[in-house]
């Protein structure tokens, strides 16, 4: 004798699993942006410094732009590839990884845009965005001293 069971898959119970899911889970999101790297920002009297982490990062895979509404572009591309090949065997093996990560970033109104510059040290590109030095603002109008 055959024992026939029902399962349940109507859609109303379907779309109920979907949002109770750990996928809507907020824990969750921040692990689906982590090929994004890391920036610290810090601003001085005389300059904002960025910091970018990228573990691996080097000059080649940099570029650096300001485009003409004055937002700083920042470019990385990773493209790594192994080859690994065995004759005798007729073995071949080959490994590829490509990431790659932009981001534009409005710059303040009291950047010198022509003094930016950046450099790559251990998997951290460091910016300095030098500030534009401040005048001293002259009254418009001259107060005279009365005796």
């Amino acid at each position: 004798m055959m024992l026939l069971a029902r399962r349940n898959n109507s859609v109303s119970n379907w779309l109920n699993s979907w949002f109770n899911d750990n996928f809507f889970d907020t824990s969750l999101m921040p692990r689906m942006n982590a090929t994004a790297p890391a920036v610290n920002v810090k601003e001085s009297a005389t300059a904002y410094t960025m910091e970018v982490a990228a573990p691996g990062l080097k000059k080649d895979m940099v570029k650096m732009n300001i485009d003409k509404d004055g937002y700083l572009n920042v470019s990385i591309e990773n493209k790594d590839e192994k080859k690994e090949e065995k004759k005798e065997e007729h073995y071949l093996r080959r490994e590829f990884s490509y990431s790659s990560y932009s981001q534009s970033y409005a710059l303040p109104e009291d950047a010198d845009q022509e003094k930016i510059s950046a450099e790559v040290s251990d998997g951290v590109l460091k910016i300095e965005i030098p500030k534009i030095a401040k005048e001293e603002k002259k009254d418009d109008v001259k107060h005279i001293e009365v005796k």
